[in-house]
């Protein structure tokens, strides 16, 4: 039985496709500072929250958002000396970073949060039908109470607001389903500025719609652009453009 990390904690390092992660298993949502020290990771860092799109990205949409990783996203995170923060697991919006930091040489930390009970590991597959494995370019992954998706929407929100304390933090929103809502609104809770990939696809299309003024007739749509902290930025744009974006929230 694993125990709270507030008494004994769970630390180990599992080898995952001949890469080494740092997994941690938390319990309560106190011990997060702790968990994050164990872990290694370095706080007080600029800091990344990547929401969006699992496995029901099409594959045409995700032909389309890997240059948008390896070009941007990726480059921005070494370059800026950035900690990324996403679910964690081998699909969609995740993947796509993992790839990217792996064909980009990069070394910053990309940090998964994902719920314990849909995570498989290699000496511990899970019985759960929609399970999934934990992307292998990953460098720490924190496995947090829950047995649904979407259980882990305020914790990666909250890891993030531990890791950046007093720097500055930015959400990439890019396509999206229903859990992707969720992760909004928990950016938000934490005051957390949201940038959404307009062209991305479902999700994303939709905010970005409302943030145009366009009647989208989704009440979640009109919450978060009523916080004031949201902007789009099309995909089809020059990279360059969303690197001064993101640069210009990430930079005192």
């Amino acid at each position: 039985m694993v125990q709270p990390l507030t008494m004994q904690p769970s630390f180990r390092l599992i080898s995952i496709e001949g890469l080494t992660a740092s997994v941690l298993t938390v319990q309560a949502e106190d011990s997060l500072p702790m968990a994050i020290h164990r872990l290694g990771l370095p706080q007080h860092r600029r800091t990344l929250v990547l929401v969006g799109g699992a496995s029901k990205i099409s594959q045409a949409d995700f032909s389309r958002l890997q240059t948008l990783f390896v070009e941007v996203l990726a480059p921005l995170a070494e370059r800026l000396d950035m900690v990324v923060v996403d679910g964690g697991t081998d699909a969609g919006v995740m993947k796509l970073m993992g790839n990217a930091r792996t064909q980009t040489a990069g070394s910053f930390p990309l940090v998964g949060v994902a719920p314990v009970g849909l995570v498989s590991l290699p000496a511990k597959p899970s019985s759960q039908a929609d399970a999934a494995p934990i992307e292998p370019h990953h460098t720490h992954c924190l496995l947090i109470p829950g047995s649904e998706w979407g259980d882990e929407s305020p914790w990666i929100a909250r890891t993030a607001t531990a890791i950046a304390g007093d720097m500055p933090s930015v959400t990439i929103l890019i396509n999206g389903g229903g859990v992707t809502w969720k992760d909004a609104a928990c950016s938000l809770e934490e005051n957390r500025p949201i940038i959404v990939i307009s062209g991305s696809g479902r999700t994303a299309d939709v905010i970005a719609a409302a943030l145009r003024g366009e009647p989208v007739g989704d009440e979640r749509a009109t919450a978060l652009v009523d916080s004031g902290l949201l902007q789009a930025v099309d995909l089809d744009s020059e990279g360059r453009v969303l690197a001064e974006v993101l640069q210009s929230r990430l930079m005192f």
